[in-house]
């Protein structure tokens, strides 16, 4: 069987991520380390985020590198994106240290290529491949490779954001949250050289994560959304763990929901632009159709997750196309002129321009956008894929979109169900012009389960 007929063991869309002493060891992390040794020669860069267990995995990682004979820089705790942005620059392959927005008990690796990007499926499967039937080498001791500590390689990043951006002309007020995690080294600093006052919660490094849970949610970030009302903030700027997503609380304290923060940044972007592309999954808002007839640029859909929108973006660049602007409608956006990853420290400092620009309020800006409500689910089954597969044969008179799972698009609504990549249930995604629709056809869908 071919590699391009195989799928993922165990590696899921952003990595492979597990409990720390369950599914997650050292053991493993060592081995992926002899694996990816295995597969790029040269000089491997490796960070991790603030978790309690980054020390121990990452010293197995580079147990792993160093016994296949590769050289390595450990670049520290930065955000996964710092470290995309140093390999891309510098280094033949990276492997960051991190389980993003999972909780605390988890821990991680993210493979990164030459070029900045998550490592592609194909590439991922043969590492997987390697691992599974043991076929790395274990170097002698006159040809394993050598360490070296460049904690300092993160001014890098936070530099090459502030090159992109002319610093306001009248200073603002911005509250940051980084949830504890690597952003508390780099946004508020990226921030404050962009010519802001920077108020921060959550801006200590620790792997506990004492003040809320890696993932942003609208429960933990009450302490930011008070923050900025207290202080009189233009607007707050949250992170997840790995800090490559950034989600946003307006002046007045309320979350910006992710797919709106998409849209306005995707008009910033493309306004007064010849005609180009923006590249997101299926299961982002129809907001960015919209949008796209404003600005005179067209919407290219891959399957769910940033790994198929970077690579899609660099294949339509590839072939000459104006690639504008990237990304998932969860707080996860690409800026193709700085990087083709998802870069929560670029996304602050993006969303500062835009702010400083129109010269307008978030709040005011938010209300100028379409309409749209979007609902979330999970349904769990033992066979995901065999139930999207019987209600597609049901669905044959629809407008339907297989890119991902079942995306069923109809005039004024659109559902998409597909299988989770790592747990036993089905993702439901669900828009319509107004609650009531979303939910009158959200339990239609159900009923056809």
């Amino acid at each position: 069987m071919s590699v391009n007929n195989l799928k993922k063991q165990l590696f899921g869309t952003n990595g492979v991520r597990g409990v720390i002493g369950e599914s997650m060891t050292p053991e493993l992390v060592m081995k992926i380390g002899l694996s990816l040794g295995a597969m790029r020669k040269g000089t491997i860069a490796v960070g991790m985020d603030t978790r309690t267990s980054g020390p121990a995995l990452i010293s197995a990682l580079k147990s792993g590198l160093l016994s296949s004979g590769c050289n390595v820089v450990d670049v520290g705790i930065l955000p996964t994106p710092a470290l995309q942005y140093i390999v891309k620059n510098h280094y033949d392959a990276g492997a960051m240290i991190t389980a993003s927005h999972n909780p605390p008990e988890y821990n991680g690796v993210k493979i990164i290529d030459a070029d900045g990007t998550e490592m592609d499926d194909e590439e991922t499967i043969k590492l997987e491949n390697i691992l599974f039937s043991k076929s790395f080498e274990i170097k002698d001791w006159e040809n394993v490779g050598s360490e070296i500590f460049a904690y300092e390689m993160i001014n890098e990043y936070t530099d090459g954001i502030i090159s992109k951006f002319t610093p306001v002309s009248k200073e603002m007020t911005i509250a940051v949250d980084p949830g504890s995690g690597p952003a508390c080294l780099t946004t508020a600093k990226i921030l404050s050289k962009l010519g802001c006052r920077v108020h921060t919660i959550n801006g200590i490094c620790d792997g506990t994560f004492p003040g809320r849970l890696p993932e942003p949610s609208l429960e933990g970030l009450k302490g930011l959304a008070e923050l900025v009302v207290s202080t009189n903030a233009e607007f707050g700027v949250a992170h997840d763990g790995d800090a490559d997503r950034a989600v946003f609380i307006d002046d007045t304290g309320n979350y910006l929901e992710e797919n709106e923060e998409f849209a306005l940044m995707q008009r910033y972007l493309c306004k007064n632009t010849k005609e180009g592309v923006v590249v997101t999954p299926v299961s982002t808002s129809n907001i960015v159709e919209e949008i796209a007839c404003q600005t005179n640029c067209r919407v290219v859909y891959t399957k769910v997750g940033s790994i198929y929108v970077a690579r899609k973006m660099l294949e339509l660049e590839a072939k000459g196309e104006n690639v504008l602007f990237g990304g998932e409608g969860n707080g996860g956006l690409i800026f193709p002129k700085h990087q083709y990853c998802r870069d929560g420290g670029m996304s602050a400092a993006a969303m500062l321009a835009l702010i400083s620009e129109e010269g307008k309020k978030l709040s005011e800006l938010r209300k100028e956008l379409p309409e749209r409500y979007m609902l979330r689910d999970k349904i769990y089954a033992e066979n995901p894929a065999q139930i999207i597969s019987n209600i597609r044969t049901k669905l044959t008179d629809e407008n339907l979109d297989l890119t991902d799972g079942i995306r069923i698009n109809r005039e004024d609504k659109w559902a998409l169900l597909r299988p989770s990549g790592t747990e036993p249930f089905m993702r439901l995604f669900v828009e319509a012009k107004n609650k009531e629709l979303a939910e009158s056809f959200r339990d239609e869908i159900k009923r056809q389960i």
